[in-house]
C-alpha cells in the first residue's frame, strides 16, 4: 500500500479538487492507497471541510489537525509519523505538481532498485521574477551547499519504509527537508515533470517563509557563511595593514597635514557593520544548535480521525 501525505495550509478553495484527484490516485492504485491530510495549523476551514468530505467518500484517509502552525516540513514529518503504508510518497495540496506524478513514482519504486524517487522541476507556469529568484537560488545552493539537488529544486517525493525510518530519525527544527533527503544518500532516481500555475486561492509561501527557509537550507548543511566570513575578514585586514603602511609614509612625508575625519567615521561605520553582520550569522548557528538542544516536539497533533478502510 502507499500513503500519500498532503500537508494543508490555507488551501480552502483547492480541497473539492484535491479530493477528486486522490480519489482518482485510489482508483488507479486498485484502492491501495492511504491519503494522510495534515492540517498545518491553517485559519481557514481547510480542517472542516475535509472532516466533512472524507466522512462521505470511499477513501482510505487520515486527518489529522496541527495545534498550531509549525511548518510544511514539520506537518510532513507528521504524516510521514501517522502512515501506515509500505512505500510513502508526499504532495502539495495546492495541485501545482500533477497528482499523476504520484503514480509514476510508485512504479519507479516497485520497478526499479531504488529507495527514493524525486520529483525534478523542467518546468514551472510561474511568474517571470519567481522563476529568475528559484533559479539563482537553486543554482547557488547546488553549488556551494548540496551539489546533487536537481537545477529547479523540488516539491515531490516517495520513498520506502526503510529511507522513511531513517529520515523521521533526524531529529533537527529549523531544517530543510529537502536537503535532508539529498544528504541522507541512499539509492536515488527521479521523474521529471512541469509545475503548474496555481489554480486556488493566493499562496502563503511569503517572502518572509521564502528568507527563513534560505536561512534554514544554507546554515543547517554547510559553514560557507563563515568561511566566507573568515576570507573577508583576512581579506580586509590585509587592504586595511596596505592602506595604513601608506598613510604612514604620507604622514612622515608631509604628505598629509590633516587627519581625513570623513575617512575615519566611514571606515569605523564600514567595520562596524561588518562585525554585526559577523556576529549575526555565528548567532544563528548558534541559535540553532540551542533550537536543538531543548528536546520539544517538532509538531503537536491536537486531533487525528480515521476515513475508510483504517476505521477502527
Amino acid at each position: 500500500m502507499l500513503t500519500l501525505v498532503i500537508p494543508v495550509y490555507r488551501n480552502e478553495g483547492s480541497i473539492p479538487d484535491l479530493l477528486l484527484a486522490v480519489q482518482g490516485l485510489s482508483e488507479g492504485l486498485a484502492g491501495q492507497l492511504e491519503v494522510v491530510f495534515v492540517v498545518d495549523g491553517s485559519p481557514d476551514r481547510s480542517y472542516e471541510l475535509l472532516n466533512d468530505a472524507l466522512g462521505r467518500i470511499n477513501l482510505r484517509a487520515q486527518l489529522i489537525l496541527l495545534s498550531r502552525n509549525f511548518g510544511s516540513f514539520m506537518a510532513i514529518r507528521t504524516g510521514l509519523q501517522f502512515a501506515q503504508g509500505e512505500r510513502f510518497a508526499v504532495m502539495a495540496a495546492d495541485l501545482q505538481e500533477p497528482p499523476e506524478l504520484v503514480l509514476r513514482m510508485n512504479q519507479a519504486l516497485l520497478a526499479q532498485d531504488v529507495d527514493v524517487v524525486v520529483g525534478v522541476r523542467e518546468r514551472r507556469q510561474d511568474p517571470l521574477l519567481s522563476r529568475v529568484a528559484s533559479q539563482v537560488f537553486w543554482g547557488l545552493y547546488r553549488r556551494y551547499v548540496v551539489p546533487d539537488i536537481p537545477p529547479g529544486g523540488v516539491d515531490m517525493f516517495a520513498c520506502n519504509r526503510v529511507f522513511r525510518n531513517t529520515l523521521l530519525t533526524l531529529e533537527e527544527r529549523h531544517s530543510s527537508l529537502i536537503a535532508q533527503i539529498f544528504w541522507l544518500g541512499f539509492r536515488r532516481t527521479s521523474v521529471s515533470y512541469e509545475r503548474k500555475e496555481r489554480q486556488h486561492g493566493k499562496s502563503a509561501w511569503t517572502m518572509r517563509k521564502k528568507i527563513n527557509y534560505l536561512m534554514d537550507s544554507v546554515f543547517s548543511f554547510t559553514d560557507l557563511p563563515i568561511r566566507l566570513l573568515i576570507r573577508i575578514g583576512s581579506l580586509g585586514s590585509l587592504i586595511a595593514c596596505v592602506l595604513g603602511l601608506f598613510v604612514l609614509l604620507g604622514r612622515l612625508s608631509g604628505a598629509i597635514e590633516v587627519p581625513g575625519y570623513a575617512m575615519t567615521m566611514l571606515t569605523i561605520t564600514f567595520l562596524g557593520c561588518l562585525n554585526l553582520l559577523g556576529l549575526g550569522i555565528v548567532g544563528s548557528y548558534a541559535w540553532r544548535t540551542y533550537e536543538n538542544t531543548k528536546q520539544r516536539p517538532l509538531a503537536i497533533p491536537m486531533r487525528a480521525h480515521r476515513y475508510g478502510a483504517t476505521d477502527d
